[in-house]
């Protein structure tokens, strides 16, 4: 199982991760997307690395925006898990914002 992330660990890692945030146990970024079919090409994408990661982030999709909830459910919290996938998820976000 991931080992939980200390608050100072979370604190340090969200300074890397521009638009993130905490919320209780998870790390939330939500992002307005150009377009409807862009917000959802990057849903795709999204899901495309969680499947290959076996880790899944929560995604709510309202039109152009897009909000990722990361934690890992299994340990009860944020986990390194949840920051490696947040920067993924950012660079799929800013790719298509650009």
């Amino acid at each position: 199982m991931a080992e939980l992330l200390d608050d100072a660990a979370i604190a340090s890692a969200l300074t890397d991760l521009p638009g993130w945030e905490r919320e209780g146990d998870a790390i939330v970024r939500t992002a307005t997307l150009p377009s409807f079919p862009a917000a959802v090409a990057v849903v795709v994408r999204v899901a495309e690395i969680a499947e290959d990661r076996n880790h899944h982030p929560d995604i709510d999709v309202r039109w152009r925006t897009l909000t990722f909830r990361c934690s890992t459910h299994s340990a009860g919290g944020i986990t390194e898990k949840d920051v490696v996938l947040a920067a993924s998820i950012s660079e799929q976000i800013d790719a298509t914002a650009d």
